[in-house]
């Protein structure tokens, strides 16, 4: 398998199928797991942001959402083992007949009808799949490391509540992000990240920082999948001792761990006259 300039094998292949098939038959033999360690954390915080903000319905922006994993994870309160099964079990379906159960399925059990989830991806195919099964709500079909947002693209991010992501963070970087910021004006999203230990979140941190945000790192860290070879494991290793993170106990056992970062808009100081 080849690998990338972070040392991880690539995957590129499993994001630009039509339907997501291959996307998680190639990931279930790794152990992929994050998406639902992270959902309980989401549903936290989209529960939490409607609460103080009195907001009925928020939209939540995931970064780098490939087919919608997070959003049918938190819509249908599924898990990864189930996903692996729907897609594992229908070998010899069309897209169509995938899109039609899919579709179905969404609609008997969504049980976040009060949340609008907008997906932000480079691969069209695996948005139009998103969108077409209902996962999503809308999406943004956009590189953001590579440019500004369009005038479009500006005014949909702009009604954004909160931003997710599980693993992107790395490949997408502070660029990304302070755009997306960017886009907001004076009103500022929630945002939560689970970032692989390989990849510093300090500039994401600080840029956010510059923008008005608190981050905190959540306590404990969080499983993200198998190394794929020997490879992949040497060049991680390495890399972590480059940026002197500990590794012991944790990607010395053949897996790759992510941390949890949680960063909110800080409060404005009361001004004394």
């Amino acid at each position: 398998m080849r690998v990338d300039t972070t040392g991880k094998i690539s995957l590129d292949h499993i994001y630009t199928e039509p339907d997501p098939r291959a996307y998680f038959g190639t990931l279930r033999s790794l152990g992929y797991a994050i998406p639902e360690l992270a959902k309980p954390f989401f549903a936290d915080l989209i529960q939490e942001y409607r609460d103080v903000h009195e907001v009925s319905v928020p939209t939540v922006l995931d970064i780098g959402c490939s087919y919608g994993i997070n959003a049918a994870l938190l819509r249908c309160d599924a898990t990864m083992e189930e996903l692996y099964d729907r897609y594992g079990d229908a070998k010899d379906a069309d897209l169509d007949e995938l899109l039609a159960r899919d579709r179905e399925w969404v609609s008997s059990r969504d049980s976040l009808k009060r949340t609008l989830f907008l997906g932000l991806d480079a691969s069209a195919q695996a948005l139009a799949y998103a969108l077409q099964a209902g996962f999503l709500d809308s999406a943004i079909h956009a590189d953001l490391e590579a440019r500004d947002p369009t005038e479009h693209e500006r005014e949909r991010l702009a009604r954004v509540d909160l931003v997710i992501s599980t693993g992107c963070i790395g490949y997408v970087t502070e660029r990304t992000i302070s755009r997306i910021v960017a886009a907001h004006g004076d009103r500022k999203p929630w945002m939560a990240h689970f970032v692989l230990r390989m990849f510093p979140f300090d500039p994401v941190t600080e840029s956010l920082a510059a923008a008005g945000y608190e981050t905190v790192r959540h306590e404990g860290v969080f499983r993200q999948r198998r190394f794929a070879t020997a490879e992949e494991r040497s060049l991680v290793l390495d890399r972590l001792a480059a940026i002197d993170v500990d590794p012991r106990g944790l990607e010395t056992d053949g897996w790759f761990y992510a941390e949890l970062f949680i960063s909110r808009p800080t409060k404005p100081r009361s001004r004394i006259e």
